[in-house]
């Protein structure tokens, strides 16, 4: 793309929608890079989101009944095995290596320590622009979640994930674009707003101040 297509860019950014989300295995998959993969996604969460909500089952429930299922067919398979001298379930080593929990116990305790940061800094009121955001996004989840209930908001939730941003990545440059023109047009009408109304004010208020 020509520096002309790349000013048009949301955020002035440099970077493309691929590099933004990461570039790996999550990236792929929200971009519909790995289709079949994102396809198996959208059909399970689509099939667990009917279960629920057509079966009255809780998600507890369901992955009790999943695992006792899973047990129940393991062992009467590893006991039909050894009475007819048959091979055994072939099962993986279940058993968590050491450097597998501290690597996971260290990405734990940083995203841990960073979101205790963040309440920190908002607490003491160190940072003004982060309070409004994450209080702006915390009353969208709580009218969201007063229209719908979690396992409906979070499905939906996953949807827009994975369909969204694939669908800008396709036309980005005509959604770029418009936008970039909407967004100037509001700043041309701010500025006349401005001048016309603001302006006007302004000087009605320091006349009273005089003639006071």
């Amino acid at each position: 793309m020509g520096s002309s297509a790349d000013s048009e860019r949301l955020f002035n950014r440099q970077r493309t929608l691929h590099e933004i989300l990461g570039g790996g295995l999550v990236a792929d998959v929200i971009l519909w890079r790995q289709k079949n993969l994102t396809l198996g996604i959208l059909l399970v969460t689509l099939s667990a989101w009917v279960v629920f909500e057509k079966s009255g089952y809780t998600l507890l429930s369901l992955v009790s009944s999943v695992l006792l299922l899973l047990m129940s067919i393991l062992f009467l398979w590893a006991k039909s095995a050894a009475i007819l001298n048959r091979p055994a379930p072939p099962l993986p080593q279940l058993q968590l290596s050491e450097e597998m929990v501290n690597e996971m116990a260290a990405s734990i305790r940083s995203r841990v320590n960073a979101l205790l940061s963040v309440s920190q800094d908002i607490s003491l009121g160190k940072d003004s622009r982060l309070f409004f955001k994450v209080a702006a996004y915390l009353l969208l989840i709580y009218f969201a979640g007063g229209l719908t209930d979690f396992l409906t908001l979070s499905y939906t939730s996953l949807v827009m994930v994975l369909t969204i941003p694939a669908l800008y990545e396709r036309c980005e440059d005509y959604v770029d674009k418009y936008i970039m023109t909407g967004y100037r047009k509001l700043l041309q009408l701010y500025v006349k707003l401005d001048e016309e109304y603001l302006n006007r004010f302004q000087n009605w208020v320091l006349e009273k101040k005089k003639l006071s």
